[in-house]
Parts: C-alpha cells; sequence; structure tokens
C-alpha cells in the first residue's frame, strides 16, 4: 500500500513537472481518445480521463486542479486510472504535513540537544568556579593565620599601643 502511495506522488510530481514543461499541446491530442479506455488516455501527461463521462481531456494546466464544470474531483484520473484526484491531494497533503511535522521535531531536538549541550558546560563552569573560591578561601585563612602568628611573636596582637595616644 505504502508503495503504491509513493509511487502515485511520484508519477505526480514529474507528471506535474512534465506539463509545465511542455509547450501549449495542441487540444485534439487527448479529446481524440475519446473512446478508448483510461489507460489509453493517461499514456499522455496531459490528458485528464473523467471517469462519469468517459471522455479524455485536456488537463487544465491555468488552474491547478481541474474545474467542477470539466469533471468531479472524485471522478478525475491523472496519471493513474485507479486513483481518484482527490485521494491524491488527500494524500499529498498527508505526506506534506508528515514532512512538515518530522522537520519540527527534528528542528526541535536539535535546539534542546545544544541547549543541553550549553547547560552541561555552564555546570562544569560552575564547579571550576566553586572550587575556585574554595581554593581562594583556604589561602585567605592561612595567610590570617599566618599573619596572626607573626602578631603573636612580635606581641602586637593584643591591644594597639598607640591607641592610648589618641
Amino acid at each position: 500500500m505504502n508503495s503504491r502511495i509513493f509511487l502515485a506522488a511520484l508519477l505526480l510530481v514529474f507528471g506535474l513537472a512534465t506539463v509545465f514543461a511542455q509547450s501549449s499541446a495542441p487540444a485534439q491530442v487527448c479529446e481524440t481518445k475519446n473512446g478508448t479506455s483510461c489507460e489509453e488516455c493517461l499514456k499522455n501527461v496531459s490528458c485528464l480521463w473523467c471517469l462519469t463521462t468517459k471522455s479524455c481531456v485536456t488537463y487544465p494546466v491555468k488552474t491547478i486542479l481541474p474545474p467542477h464544470s470539466l469533471c468531479p474531483l472524485s471522478e478525475a484520473r491523472w496519471g493513474l486510472c485507479w486513483m481518484n484526484f482527490q485521494i491524491l491531494i488527500i494524500t499529498l497533503s498527508v505526506f506534506g504535513a508528515i514532512i512538515i511535522i518530522a522537520f519540527l521535531l527534528c528542528l526541535f531536538c536539535c535546539c534542546k540537544c545544544e541547549n543541553f549541550g550549553s547547560k552541561r558546560t555552564e555546570a562544569k563552569m560552575q564547579r571550576r568556579t566553586d572550587k575556585t573560591r574554595t581554593k581562594q578561601e583556604e589561602r585567605r585563612a592561612e595567610m590570617k593565620e599566618r599573619h596572626d602568628d607573626i602578631r603573636n611573636k612580635y606581641g602586637l596582637s593584643g591591644p594597639n599601643p598607640y591607641s592610648k595616644f589618641a
């Protein structure tokens, strides 16, 4: 089933490209196959088969979708006789939506992973900062202890001896 849908989508894309690339083909090419079958009509990519009227008409290139007056979408066949135009449009819409959703999910996942990496780096930097701060506080405590030892050694740890002159 999936291969049929994929084939139909691929056929639609290549068919539309061919139709748009072709110069305006004479209308008689498709209309000459009115009495034939759907398969015979659709051998030419510029033709559209209408199931209700069993007629082969030139695909209206100027309007992307064939007008209802020409043939109802559920009865129009283009590219493949077993798939009507309405199902083809719905299938391509679903595929388009799936592709867009997949793209957005990939984009979201990539952004989330990028933020996750920066959070990891930020946490690493925070640990480094904390480690440096701890070492600095230890050095300050050691220096204060050394200075207090020197003050005690020379008798400068008590009240300031010059305070009585003030």
